[in-house]
């Protein structure tokens, strides 16, 4: 099956599958197919109609399109709108509801397009700098290191400044010919026969930190004909949090490749530092240069719901424009795209003013906010923020000039990050409360544009046996998603996908009045949709 309709989806209520009606085939009024897809390239469109064509032939009378330039079509060219008016028509002769997907909460490149300071972040707070020479850059205090991470010192294949380590001599070893600096590296390989049945081959480390402060994980990688690349794994870890969640780059066959990772330490004073392979089976890998820093300003966020402040050590609060320069980091959601945010690079320094009250060797407190970015890059936007809600407002009206749709799917979907900055802090409410205002304001900005239309809506976020319930650490959430679905009334439908828990979350939505659609995750194993039905 092409990947592109690799979601089906049917609207039935829940109730029917839980309660005394008698069994029958349900009546599925919307028959969906999902299509992601980027209309700006032409080539894209042809295939597109020729699904419309092969939906309509199997029955299908809807499509969910998720375009990320359905975010910012004020920036789009006329062939653009061209091509959405094509493959409109095509739809509209087969009878084919197109459904927008909007409201990009959670995944929000598309809105942190225009402005990436509207990005949720995590507190860094007073950080150390030090004035020398005109300009003031981190110091990190405490100092922090990675004892053992150059591989240089190994017996019998334990390498030594590591507290833990898999399979010495069995799938791990030190290797005095493939090697990135110094004399030796760490090699991996016959993780599965070693480890036959999980693949783990890993090391770690516990790293004294300071609490709300942001680190930088970077190491040598080279890979050779390995099965599992998905595998390799560098993260820190604290109290049975995960800190951080990018995923590494690399590939099955590669040379010498610097990774980075970078995480908050949040209120916790030490952290364990894991790298290695989980799932590993055939093929080598090498670790080389492995190291920690403290890092500054990185990814800095500017707006008021995010302040900078920059104090001395005696207390002195330094003004900006008067004791240094404006600071900006220049590539902060902006690499490679306006939107998009990169793990690591090198981060700007303040710049101390002529007629400055800080001189040199002054110690300097910097507190500050950046976003963490998960796994392939997905930075969430502030769900408090007054401009979020003035671009989705420009977004609906858009889409809905565009396409005049009768129905439309909010996006909200896997909100890893929120309730940190000062927007939400003041606000004095859980992440599931501000999650049930954000999305009760984003229905009202879909009907204030086209109040007959129906609204659809994701199931995760809003579901006590998946994303809002009440665990203790969800991704980098200051809280739980709890109440989440106080926001919804029963005007929405819910897209339900979660087949875990169906017996506990089709009856559930259903006795709040809710309708559902049953989303049937990527047709395979236990998702299909004859086994939802």
């Amino acid at each position: 099956m092409s990947r592109t309709i690799c979601l089906t989806i049917a609207t039935i209520l829940a109730g029917a599958l839980f309660g005394c009606a008698p069994a029958q085939e349900p009546n599925l009024t919307d028959r969906w197919f999902y299509l992601s897809t980027n209309f700006l390239v032409e080539d894209n469109v042809a295939p597109g109609q020729a699904l419309l064509e092969r939906a309509a032939a199997a029955g299908y009378n809807g499509v969910l399109v998720a375009d990320t330039k359905f975010g910012f079509l004020d920036e789009m060219p006329e062939r653009y709108f061209d091509n959405v008016s094509a493959f409109k028509q095509t739809a509209d002769d087969l009878g084919i509801e197109i459904i927008p997907a909007v409201m990009p909460i959670g995944y929000s490149s598309s809105l942190l397009h225009h402005n990436p300071n509207l990005a949720e972040g995590i507190p860094v707070r007073d950080a150390l700098f030090v004035a020398q020479d005109g300009v003031a850059d981190i110091v990190a205090d405490p100092p922090v290191a990675l004892p053992g991470g150059d591989f240089e010192q190994a017996e019998d294949n334990r390498f030594a400044g590591w507290d833990f380590q898999d399979n010495a001599g069995e799938s791990m070893f030190a290797d005095t010919q493939v090697k990135h600096g110094g004399a030796q590296s760490c090699r991996m390989e016959g993780i599965g026969a070693a480890s036959p049945e999980h693949g783990h081959c890993r090391l770690n480390k516990m790293v004294e930190v300071e609490p709300f402060r942001q680190y930088h994980l970077r190491a040598w990688i080279k890979s050779e004909d390995f099965a599992t690349p998905g595998g390799v794994r560098m993260f820190a870890l604290a109290d049975g949090q995960v800190l951080s969640y990018n995923d590494l780059a690399v590939n099955r066959t590669q040379d010498w490749t610097r990774q980075d990772v970078v995480f908050n330490s949040l209120d916790h004073d030490e952290v364990l530092v894991y790298i290695g392979v989980w799932g590993g089976r055939t093929g080598k890998l090498w670790w080389d240069d492995v190291g920690i820093e403290e890092v500054g300003l990185l990814n800095l966020l500017r707006r008021d719901g995010c302040p900078l402040t920059v104090r001395g050590e005696d207390g002195t609060v330094y003004e900006e424009g008067r004791d240094f320069e404006p600071v900006e980091d220049e590539l902060m959601g902006r690499e490679p795209w306006p939107g998009n945010y990169s793990v690591y690079h090198e981060p700007p320094v303040i710049a101390v003013t002529e007629d400055s009250r800080i001189e040199d060797a002054d110690r300097l407190r910097v507190s500050f906010y950046a976003p963490p970015i998960i796994h392939w890059g997905q930075v969430t936007c502030c769900l408090s923020e007054p401009e979020v809600y003035e671009i989705l407002r420009d977004q609906v009206q858009e889409v809905a000039d565009m396409l005049e749709p009768s129905a439309y799917f909010m996006s909200h979907d896997w909100i890893r990050c929120a309730n940190w900055g000062e927007a939400c802090q003041s606000r004095d409410m859980t992440p599931g409360e501000l999650l049930a205002d954000n999305v009760s304001r984003c229905m009202d900005i879909i009907r204030e544009t086209s109040p007959d239309a129906r609204i659809y809506v994701w199931s995760d976020m809003f579901d006590p046996f998946h994303n809002a319930d009440e665990r203790e650490y969800y991704y980098l959430v200051n809280g739980d998603w709890s109440g989440s679905w106080e926001g919804l009334d029963p005007s929405v439908i819910v897209a339900n996908w979660y087949y875990g828990p169906r017996e506990q979350n089709l009856p559930w939505f259903a006795e709040r009045g809710i309708e559902q659609i049953l989303a049937a995750y990527y047709d395979r194993g236990d998702y299909v949709i004859e086994d939802w039905l």
